[in-house]
């Protein structure tokens, strides 16, 4: 193990207030603060107290003041309308400030909400930082999310603004906002005070007289203003988890402790300093894009890049590579999904030969998890570490990393590593019990956790107590299952409710997927459980094939479900297997297993509002028929 890591995991255990009183020198404070955490409300915790600051002057200011404004603080490229920028740090300085004296003009105010529904343009980032200029609490919703959705989030949130565009682009189509935006608002109780549209000339926003009013015009007339100092515990963020429904969950991110967890992942996890370029290949819609695309990079004084097009179609599977060598990208990050789209369509990679990609010096994979398949095929044809991490949107940072700033350790395959300094984590049975190595339990994080981590739900503790620290005393209940080995590797294997009881025994539907996925036919694979008479639990699994396969399907499902016999045993009970074009998955790339697995056992379900497209559901429902489930396979609503 790297001597520079095991000091690091040291001192945050056994001293976690000096360790964190030495990373809050990575951040300018206005007012220093009294007291590093602050345990006086437990379980409800807050860090740096007494200080004030304002994160987009640490994003922004301090930067120019250094004298870095020429450098680039963001790259922006589109293949989807075929346009590029770079903008410096002193440039997105300027325009950050007038928007934020543009808003202040509206009214808004230190505490204040603001809704931002936007695609993956510049002026979303201008948005965010604008917002946290001025102390207002920006909640950002991803672009195109379905109408119910949003007015639920508008109720929840109150927002003074709401900050739009006239449109998305996906590959081969355009997707209105506008009308989405109205309808939630028509639907919506609250009503916010003006709504502003970016206008993309790709569709065209019809604008409500005296509520709605054009960005440019909007943003040009604005006179800058100065960071407003908000209290470290004063919210930066509410971001709403994908796919809930009824009464939003809005996941509160605080301003010190946020930029405190950032600036040290930053330099300590990925080893990106100052002037390098990092690439975080997500949206802003979900907690990467706001870690690692905007506040991340722009807090370490790096290069970020925004990229508004897909790994395969935009224009083709070798887009990654394209990236990497016209922005010299020293670390990216991207979801093990990306990377088997890009396997499925170019197996051998051959769309890497024509790139320079040496200034890549590692690729981290989060979002699911990395299956060893996908792994070794992207070390073996990129050529650098490629490193699983976990964490979560509640953490807004990585629980568990192999940490390239203070030097790698040896990779295990299908782990994502060790606890990263300051998180506590262990595995616990349904009493809260302590797992030796090697078995499967809940997968949990001792208390207090750490900077950065959510303090608590928006407008609602007693709902944050119950529902991360209620179940699992003394711990946060990640939710996910998985095994510590006696090296302190952890191994996440799927939700705890993806944890299948066949017959008694309880499998790992991850476990499964990687004896799937390493059939050489096979891209990519969902395994999940449906109810059995017999077994309780049966596991199925779909599969999708590699381009260019020309093998009968039907022996291919033959050769997986021995494979799994063999490696797994005849305990796995694995019988049920069909090739699918496509699986169902969020805009993020997550795949929709309890959905399919709700469709399989004839239980009422609902098309999630993250679905990249609902199309597929229709296909998934026909295999399942044709595999022998034959009940309610429809949604509800």
């Amino acid at each position: 193990m790297s001597d520079a890591f095991e000091q690091a995991v040291t001192w945050a255990n056994d001293d976690p207030e000096g360790f964190w009183r030495a990373a809050a020198g990575l951040v300018d404070w206005i007012t220093p603060f009294e007291q590093v955490l602050d345990r006086s409300r437990d379980p409800l915790v807050g860090w740096f107290t007494g200080g004030e600051v304002n994160t987009a002057a640490n994003c922004l200011d301090r930067h120019v003041a250094a004298g870095r404004g020429d450098m680039v603080a963001l790259y922006h490229d589109s293949p989807v309308t075929e346009s590029r920028a770079a903008i410096t740090y002193a440039e997105l300085l300027d325009r950050v400030a007038r928007f934020a004296g543009a808003l202040a003009d509206l009214g808004v105010r230190k505490g204040d909400r603001v809704i931002i529904y936007m695609p993956m343009v510049a002026e979303a980032a201008v948005a965010m930082l604008a917002c946290a200029r001025l102390g207002a609490i920006h909640s950002v919703v991803f672009g195109g999310f379905a109408s119910r959705e949003l007015a639920a989030r508008i109720d929840d949130a109150r927002p003074r603004v709401i900050l739009s565009a006239s449109c998305g682009i996906e590959p081969g189509r355009v997707v209105p906002y506008k009308p989405l935006l109205d309808e939630a608002i028509a639907q919506a109780d609250h009503k916010p005070d003006h709504v502003v549209i970016l206008e993309r000339p790709q569709a065209r926003a019809a604008l409500v007289e005296g509520r709605d009013l054009d960005w440019m015009e909007l943003e040009s007339r604005g006179i800058p203003v100065d960071p407003v100092p908000v209290a470290s515990t004063d919210p930066l963020y509410i971001l709403y988890t994908s796919g809930t429904t009824g009464q939003p969950k809005g996941i509160v991110r605080d301003n010190g402790g946020h930029m405190v967890a950032l600036a040290w992942s930053m330099r300590n996890i990925y080893g990106v300093e100052s002037g390098e370029t990092f690439w975080a290949a997500s949206d802003i819609g979900w907690v990467v894009g706001h870690s690692y695309i905007v506040y991340g990079p722009l807090l370490a004084g790096a290069s970020s890049v925004m990229f508004e097009g897909k790994p395969v179609g935009t224009p083709d599977a070798a887009t990654y590579w394209r990236l990497i060598d016209r922005y010299k990208v020293k670390v990216m990050f991207t979801a093990p999904t990306a990377l088997r789209a890009i396997k499925q369509q170019d197996p051998d990679c051959n769309g890497l030969k024509n790139f320079d990609i040496s200034a890549l010096k590692a690729l981290y994979v989060a979002g699911e998890r990395g299956d060893p398949d996908t792994i070794n095929w992207a070390h073996r044809h990129v050529g650098v570490p490629v490193i699983d991490h976990w964490w979560q949107t509640e953490t807004g940072w990585p629980i568990t990393a192999n940490c390239l700033g203070l030097g790698l350790y040896p990779v295990k395959v299908g782990s994502p590593g060790r606890a990263v300094p300051g998180y506590r984590v262990e595995v616990v049975n349904e009493s809260g019990v302590p797992q030796p190595p090697g078995t499967i339990g809940s997968i949990v994080v001792r208390l207090p956790l750490p900077p950065g981590c959510l303090p608590t739900l928006w407008g609602n503790d007693q709902a944050f107590i119950k529902k991360y620290l209620t179940d699992f005393p003394g711990y946060y209940k990640t939710g996910d299952a998985g095994y510590m080995d006696d090296e302190g590797y952890l191994f996440v294997m799927a939700r705890t409710d993806d944890i299948i009881n066949v017959a008694g025994h309880r499998l790992s539907t991850g476990a499964l997927e990687e004896v799937i996925g390493s059939h050489p036919d096979v891209a990519e694979c969902a395994v999940f459980g449906v109810t059995d008479s017999l077994k309780g639990q049966v596991p199925v699994g779909l599969l999708v094939l590699k381009a260019g396969v020309d093998r009968a399907e039907a022996e291919i499902v033959e050769e997986v479900i021995a494979q799994v016999r063999r490696e797994i045993g005849p305990v796995a009970a694995f019988r049920k297997a069909a090739v699918v074009r496509r699986l169902p998955k969020t805009r993020s790339g997550k795949i929709l297993r309890a959905t399919m697995q709700a469709q399989a056992n004839g239980q009422p379900y609902k098309i999630p509002a993250t679905i990249d497209d609902p199309a597929i559901l229709d296909e998934i429902r026909a295999t399942l028929l044709a595999l022998g489930f034959d009940g309610v396979l429809i949604p509800e609503g």
